[in-house]
């Protein structure tokens, strides 16, 4: 079998920042070409960032998520074509600190999965499987501390992690746990 961890994708890096001031939305969303602004909809304005592809939510307060990236890097660099932007119309910004919310992964464990012996063999306590309601099995890992959806053709998609260690870290886990369970080829 492949060594699972090198299957792991980045699929989305969701991050916050703030430029510790409060915005004027309508006048931002006039001045700032591309923006989106309905706050009828969504209370805050979406900038989408082409390269790297990423959609920066920007609130009242100052506020800012950046969502979409498949990279950390990918995120700094969307967020300083913001912060760009925002300077360009005589706000400013400061050097604010860039916090890692989630990073959302895929891998693939390169066989098919018996999702209902998974499910017995790790126990209800960090299992939620119900095939009627969605066709994967969330296990919550404690250490490192995410979410993973296991799918009986061997796919994953883990969340919650901060760092791309962390898909990593619970990629082991699990091969662990199932290797373990004599679950796995």
């Amino acid at each position: 079998m492949a060594d699972p961890k090198e299957t792991i994708t980045i699929e989305n890096v969701v991050a916050s920042t703030g430029i510790d001031q409060e915005l004027d939305l309508q006048r931002v969303a006039m001045d700032l070409e591309g923006a989106d602004y309905d706050p009828e909809q969504f209370p805050g304005l979406v900038y989408r960032t082409a390269d790297p592809k990423s959609a920066a939510l920007i609130f009242r307060s100052g506020k800012i998520v950046c969502t979409g990236a498949n990279s950390i890097d990918a995120v700094h660099e969307s967020l300083d074509i913001v912060f760009e932007e925002l300077r360009a119309l005589q706000i400013p910004v400061g050097d604010p600190e860039v916090t890692v919310q989630n990073i959302v992964t895929s891998a693939d464990l390169g066989e098919d999965l018996n999702l209902n012996a998974i499910a017995i063999g790790l126990g209800l306590e960090h299992i939620e499987y119900e095939p009627e309601q969605f066709p994967g099995l969330v296990y919550r890992i404690d250490d490192p501390d995410v979410v993973a959806l296991l799918f009986g053709s061997g796919k994953l998609v883990i969340t919650g992690g901060t760092s791309p260690d962390d898909a990593a870290a619970a990629v082991d886990v699990i091969t662990e746990e199932l290797d373990g369970l004599g679950l796995l080829d």
